[in-house]
């Protein structure tokens, strides 16, 4: 039986669209996140060569206010997104990438700046393979989830467990431990983000997808970041 021609073009000239709308949106994700690193890269390096304000942040209650309040911020961002302004979505995922600027400027006091800027490279490079692999794979790696979430309660509990225990054997497993659970879930929300595009929904639904998913990006690329300065770094 032949193929109706009209269907085939109607079907192909789908396909083109959704292919361009997708490649917009996951460009949205990265350009997303790739400002709230540089923002949170601009803030940490700014307050590290700040004296009077490192004294004033890490030498009062303040510390506790930067420690906490990202923390606070990112869990009601999650929560409320999907019913928040595009533009004010945008601007609270900002403010959060500026405090965690601030509670990271520390690093600075703690590491060589060469050290720094060689960790953040390799992280780069490696972030931008796995993301690359989870956009592309046809392997579904959804049954990651569970193992990586597992993975990352204990990784917290011992993390916690460590603060009193001060085991340096304990403290370059947790290291180990988290640089391979924060590659698994930049392959595995790379996907998990592609696969929330739907071309129907309207340009507001898009932009928030596109900074949640910015958000989850952001958040693994930190985590990788930290944990691989703890093998790459040179302390000062």
């Amino acid at each position: 039986m032949a193929e109706n021609p009209n269907w085939a073009a109607r079907s192909s000239a789908a396909s083109v669209a959704v292919d361009q709308g997708l490649r917009s949106y996951m460009l949205g994700v990265y350009n997303y996140m790739a400002l709230g690193l540089g923002i949170t890269g601009v803030v940490a390096f700014a307050a590290a060569h700040s004296p009077a304000l490192m004294q004033a942040i890490f030498g009062t209650p303040l510390q506790w206010v930067v420690f906490l309040a990202p923390l606070a911020l990112v869990f009601w961002l999650s929560a409320r997104i999907h019913r928040m302004p595009v533009g004010r979505a945008r601007a609270v995922f900002f403010v959060y990438a500026g405090l965690l600027g601030l509670m990271l400027s520390s690093i600075f006091l703690i590491y060589t700046g060469a050290s720094i800027s060689m960790t953040f490279f390799s992280t780069a490079a490696a972030f931008g393979a796995l993301s690359l692999w989870g956009y592309t794979t046809q392997r579904d790696l959804s049954g990651m989830g569970s193992f990586l979430f597992i993975g990352l309660i204990g990784l917290i509990i011992a993390s916690v467990v460590n603060i009193f225990l001060h085991s340096s054997g304990l403290q370059f497993a947790i290291s180990a431990i988290g640089v391979l659970i924060f590659a698994g879930l930049t392959a595995f929300d790379t996907q998990r983000i592609k696969e929330m595009y739907y071309g129907g929904d309207d340009a507001a639904t898009i932009g928030r997808k596109s900074i949640l998913g910015a958000l989850r990006l952001y958040l693994d690329f930190i985590n990788l970041f930290l944990f691989l300065l703890q093998f790459m770094g040179n302390r000062r």
